[in-house]
């Protein structure tokens, strides 16, 4: 395609040199070249097509990066990233030493926040909004969120402020009605409310009422009777907060929404937008399918996604296989997810038990204390949630599930390592912060089986435990029928060797294991990092002169220091070394790449080991011709 507008715009300033009557075929050009590229490198899809006219509007209204626009989540962004100086390289999104997944401080002035976890936008813009009334810098702020985004509890604590003060800030709710599972809520409710309601003719006339009372809306008022659905009573819920609510609007008119926005910066004090846009907008198997469009590998633009014949499993679909069997014989058995239903493979059991499958949307906090309410009752929750989200939840961890012991069992998805999306999805921490909570019990499977039988044993656990897996491919599902009680803190020795001992956390076993054939060194499955197998840490220690453990978390405060934290309490004397995240926030890059970054290849292992056997002498242990030197 011949980009003739959208060649010319390579940052917002270039955009606001066009007329507005060529904003359209910017927006055009720019959505076909959302899909000519995405196409090729694959990524987050959907959001950023359904924003294509928002975005361009708001860089066109604003003197950006002065002015300051704060994205939520950042699902949305590739459009704001190609007309901020990174067109060219979008192609390179989410890989390796390529353009970040979501918008970062560190890469680009137009973004203004680093995002990556939802709800976050308004705080960040009410913060900077007070900053530069302190600074006496009179740029204008907008904070643009999700309706996904709108469930969190921390937007409303915002808002809260927000309509208390009498900061000129501007809140834009973009109503797709979609995140990334179907919302769900009262407040998912009330915007459909809105949006289906048959008040038109009220509204009408109104809204233009209202309009009019504003003197650079009187000739924008003569038009709202095509334009919007309304600026009335159903905003009353953010007008008790103290803040004035305008909407919904088409977020796909791209001159309304100029002429809209202009007019807002005119009007003093807090603000709230209500956009309606559709994810997907442009490409029709996105339109149909948002949930498959959301984050998509590359794809034949003509022809679309296509389902592979050959399905790839990952641990995910390794927990919805065991879950979905134990939901049928105990009827006690509820899975609550905080909005991640496809991303956790919870489709299945949605489907099969939809009373006992709970999505509370984009509300970490609440899910963890929701399962600490039916432990009490003597049901069994299991809150299926991804690593990087734990983080969230933190003190309902620990003060509404662990310290009364409920029965609850965490299913932890993507630990560790999780690729492309990079450092605001890590999850590489989850080790450190659980491992300090007591009467939870945490569990690191090494293979698919393994994960099912760790799953049933915290499912039979009479307290809260953690099972927590990466975000891994498998080749095949387990074909068991029956799942293994595994003895709570027991390790399993899968090699027996001498001199140097693996001690290995998780599914980088098979590495180690690899290793140690080749050099006659010991391995063990630890298979708990809570509670340890201190007896068998004990025994090899007094029998080697070297342990190694192996992880993917972060070495501050992970397994391999619970290991030396026992060393120490029993003054045992050995050589230790210990394979973990850096002291970093891990880059988007694939998972391998990451392990590689991180020094915990097989590769680099193997050479550690080496250069100890021969520093060492200990050249009897193995085939001399594996240790020379490379």
């Amino acid at each position: 395609m011949n980009y003739k507008f959208l060649d010319k715009v390579n940052y917002p300033s270039d955009l606001r040199t066009l007329s507005i009557n060529d904003l359209d075929k910017v927006s055009e050009e720019l959505r076909y070249y959302l899909i000519e590229t995405v196409s090729q490198c694959g990524g987050h899809f959907g959001a950023s097509l359904g924003s294509v006219e928002l975005t361009i509007a708001l860089h066109y209204s604003y003197n950006t990066p002065y002015d300051k626009i704060v994205w939520d989540v950042g699902h949305q962004c590739y459009g704001h990233k190609v007309i901020t100086g990174r067109k060219n390289e979008l192609v390179t999104i989410r890989q390796k030493d390529g353009l970040h997944p979501f918008p970062s401080r560190k890469e680009n002035e137009y973004d203004t926040f680093s995002v990556g976890h939802s709800s976050t936008s308004i705080s960040a813009a009410l913060g900077m909004s007070l900053a530069g009334k302190n600074s006496n810098k009179n740029f204008y702020t907008v904070a643009v969120i999700g309706d996904g985004g709108l469930s969190a509890g921390m937007a409303y604590e915002a808002l809260n402020h927000m309509g208390s003060s009498d900061q000129d800030i501007l809140v834009i709710l973009n109503d797709n009605e979609m995140s990334i599972s179907p919302n769900v809520g009262a407040m998912n409710n009330y915007l459909t409310k809105i949006l289906s309601s048959k008040i038109y003719s009220t509204v009408k006339e109104g809204s233009k009422n209202i309009l009019k009372q504003v003197p650079p809306f009187d000739k924008v008022a003569n038009k709202t009777e095509g334009h919007i659905k309304g600026l009335f009573a159903p905003g009353m819920l953010f007008e008790e907060m103290g803040i004035n609510y305008y909407g919904p609007i088409d977020g796909h008119d791209t001159k309304f929404l100029v002429k809209t926005l202009k007019n807002l910066k005119k009007i003093k004090g807090p603000k709230l937008l209500h956009v309606v846009t559709k994810k997907g907008k442009g490409y029709l198997p996105a339109e149909s399918d948002p949930v498959k469009y959301h984050a998509v590998p590359k794809f034949n633009k003509d022809e679309g996604v296509l389902k592979g014949n050959n399905k790839k499993y990952i641990y995910s679909d390794v927990f919805d296989d065991w879950l979905c069997k134990i939901a049928e014989n105990d009827k006690r058995v509820f899975a609550i997810t905080p909005a991640m239903r496809e991303g956790s493979s919870l489709v299945n059991f949605s489907k099969s038990f939809p009373e006992r499958y709970i999505d509370v949307g984009i509300a970490e906090q609440h899910a963890v204390t929701l399962a600490a309410g039916l432990a009490c009752e003597n049901q069994k929750p299991i809150v299926c949630i991804y690593s990087t989200f734990l983080q969230r939840a933190y003190d309902q961890l620990i003060h509404d599930v662990a310290l009364q012991d409920l029965d609850v069992l965490f299913a932890v998805d993507r630990s560790g390592f999780s690729g492309n999306d990079g450092e605001t999805h890590t999850g590489v921490f989850d080790l450190s912060f659980s491992r300090c909570i007591p009467n939870l019990i945490i569990m690191t499977p090494s293979c698919p089986e393994i994960c099912q039988d760790m799953l049933h044993t915290g499912y039979l656990y009479p307290g809260p435990a953690i099972v927590r897996y990466p975000k891994e491919s498998v080749e095949e599902l387990p074909n068991k029928k029956e799942f293994q009680k595994i003895e709570i803190g027991k390790a399993k020795e899968i090699i027996k060797g001498k001199n140097i001992v693996f001690l290995c956390f998780g599914t980088l076993l098979d590495k180690a294991k690899r290793i140690a054939e080749k050099y006659n060194c010991s391995c063990i499955d630890m298979r708990f990092v809570k509670p340890l197998d201190e007896q068998l840490i004990k025994k090899y220690a007094k029998d080697n002169s070297l342990i190694i453990s192996i992880e993917d978390n972060m070495l501050a405060g992970g397994a391999g220091s619970a290991v030396l934290e026992f060393l120490s309490k029993e003054e045992i004397k050995i050589d230790f070394l210990s394979f973990g995240s850096k002291d970093e926030f891990p880059q988007h890059a694939s998972r391998d790449e990451q392990l590689i970054d991180s020094n915990i290849s097989e590769e680099n292992i193997e050479k550690l080991v080496k250069e100890y056997i021969k520093n060492n002498n200990l050249l009897s242990i193995s085939d001399s011709s594996n240790i020379k030197d490379d």
